[in-house]
């Protein structure tokens, strides 16, 4: 597992992206709330920096696997084979399914999780044809452009990172992405990787087993206009024991890497006392 040092004072802010992301695109959102907490960023498998084998299993409980791992070797929250300390997690799409399933599977490790538009589905019929759309677009991805700026020149203008602000654009190439010897760009995290991930969301059976999340939740999401992840997050909210949702007009599922300053202030105002 890639682990990423993103800044900051106060209590540890354990952040989980997106899929086909990685950890530092959550940089620009970590340096708008350095005064709410020490951002870590890691890498989920199949992502980034994060070591890929060929026969890695893309279950979402894997992911589950992936933020537990963390924890436990650098120490952190509150939970079996961690020390004591204040816990944190930000966590985005399938980052904020991994923090709840982590939290369900060992409860007291967070002391409060704020995540955005969490995937988590209330039955394998809600996730529909949704999934196996995303999962064919993704898996015809470009995954190699000749140059640095070719990248962003083709990321800025067409959708869904069109949208994204410049700063997380430039991480995501930065680092999402290998040079090679001939001087060409190649994505880390494969297109078949991402449609895989796409295709197993549907499979956790996360959803009933939502109510056995003890700690404090903040469940956040764009606006809800058409078929849309923002349409999940009021029913994840609803089935958590200790949960607050609020509604970040404006933004889309990418909320947190189109306006990073945004939803960190509302992180902020979440995770601080009073």
């Amino acid at each position: 597992m890639a682990v990423h040092d993103l800044g900051g004072r106060g209590p540890t802010v354990l952040a989980v992206h997106a899929n086909g992301f990685h950890g530092r695109v959550l940089g620009p959102l970590a340096r708008g709330a350095w005064a709410c907490g020490h951002w870590v960023g890691i890498d989920l498998r199949g992502h980034g920096d994060s070591v890929t084998p060929a026969d890695l299993d893309y279950a979402w409980d894997g992911f589950a696997d992936d933020v537990l791992a963390v924890t436990d070797d650098l120490g952190l929250g509150r939970g079996a084979g961690s020390a004591t300390g204040t816990l944190f997690g930000f966590g985005h799409s399938v980052g904020g399914a991994a923090l709840l399933a982590a939290e369900q599977r060992r409860p007291g490790t967070f002391a409060r999780l704020y995540v955005y538009e969490p995937i988590i589905f209330p039955d394998r019929v809600a996730a529909g044809p949704a999934q196996d759309r995303f999962a064919e677009l993704t898996a015809r991805r470009r995954p190699v452009f000749d140059s640095r700026a070719a990248a962003l020149e083709n990321f800025s203008t067409k959708p869904p990172l069109a949208t994204l602000d410049r700063r997380v654009l430039e991480a995501y190439v930065d680092h999402g992405f290998a040079m090679r010897s001939d001087g060409t760009m190649r994505i880390k995290c494969a297109p078949e990787v991402e449609a895989a991930i796409y295709r197993r969301a549907a499979d956790h059976g996360l959803f009933d087993v939502l109510d056995e999340v003890a700690c404090p939740v903040t469940v956040a999401c764009g606006s809800d206009e058409g078929p849309s992840a923002a349409e999940l997050a009021p029913v994840v909210a609803a089935r958590l024991p200790d949960a607050g949702f609020e509604r970040l007009g404006g933004l889309g599922h990418l909320g947190p890497l189109e306006a990073p300053d945004r939803v960190a202030a509302a992180f902020c105002q979440a995770v601080t006392p009073g």
